[in-house]
């Protein structure tokens, strides 16, 4: 009786582990003002469930750098089954990320920080090549008539968005001109108006984030200026540029495969004795312009 109330218990025990949840933290440098990042966490939260997890998503609402850090900090004491994290300064965010490699927690990084992941110790990284997505939209510009650039740059800090500034010049052929907007859409208003007012010749911009062609396009119009306007990345405003002609084209870097494959990535890791995609998962660059806007624009800001 007693061997056979042993074999019981310890077969409860094993199944309980075996079924034991996985617990994933999130942590990504939105200030909650960008569109973008609820499709992330959609994304993430989504996987969660497919696997049985459960997912944990913070911020810091400064947006502050060393803020971040303390965020992954904290979620590495707590000891998760992994850490997914954006990466836009990996001089402020890589040793909180080193130390929780060296704790023994996987980690993924996704959106921005590709060129630095693996030399932090990053299992792998999730999103787009940002240098080649700017230079992709620069060489369509310049196809399309654009001579005189400019870049708005919502988060000067952010390498991701000044690669995506530089690969713009390097595909129109032309100097970096890029100014710091900030994500205030007021604020992206003024500046942008007051660039083009500086310099008449300016007949192309790229907005390196949703929101920020959004209120381009109202500086544009307060100003009456004929320019050619491509931004980066999904939201209901843009699709409605598009289809309206306002806006040529934006770059989709499909924002939720960013939140929902490291879900999956640190599911099988963890699971099936290390099991990785063999390298990096590029989420994007794609083109979403007058040709297939009207299919792409029910998932703006929901899937995509």
């Amino acid at each position: 009786m007693k061997k056979v109330l042993m074999a019981a218990m310890t077969a409860s025990i094993v199944a309980g582990a075996a079924f034991a949840e996985e617990r994933y933290v999130m942590i990504t440098h939105t200030q909650g003002t960008d569109p973008f990042w609820p499709v992330v966490e959609k994304g993430g939260r989504d996987a969660a469930e497919d696997v049985g997890a459960t997912l944990e998503y913070n911020f810091d609402v400064s947006g502050d750098m060393a803020a971040i850090a303390k965020l992954i900090e904290a979620a590495a004491a707590t000891q998760p089954d992994g850490i997914i994290v954006s990466l836009p300064d990996a001089d402020a965010l890589g040793p909180a990320i080193q130390a929780a490699v060296a704790d023994g927690i996987p980690v993924v990084t996704i959106n921005s920080g590709l060129e630095h992941s693996a030399r932090l110790g990053a299992l792998m990284h999730v999103g787009q090549p940002e240098s080649l997505a700017g230079k992709s939209a620069g060489e369509r510009a310049a196809a399309e008539g654009v001579t005189n650039g400019l870049c708005l740059n919502q988060e000067a800090f952010n390498t991701a968005l000044v690669d995506r500034c530089s690969g713009y010049f390097e595909g129109l052929g032309g100097e970096l001109n890029m100014i710091d907007v900030s994500n205030d859409p007021a604020q992206i208003e003024t500046r942008t108006a007051a660039a083009l007012q500086a310099d008449e010749t300016i007949d192309g911009i790229l907005a390196v984030g949703p929101h920020v062609c959004e209120a381009a396009t109202n500086a544009i119009e307060s100003v009456g200026a004929d320019v050619h306007l491509a931004c980066f990345d999904l939201s209901p405003g843009v699709m409605n540029m598009i289809q309206d002609g306002r806006a040529a084209f934006t770059i989709d870097q499909q924002q939720r495969l960013q939140g929902y494959m490291p879900v999956i990535v640190l599911h099988l890791y963890n699971n099936h004795a290390g099991l990785l995609p063999g390298a990096n998962i590029p989420s994007g660059p794609g083109f979403v312009d007058a040709s297939n806007a009207a299919g792409v624009a029910a998932l703006a800001g929901i899937d995509r």
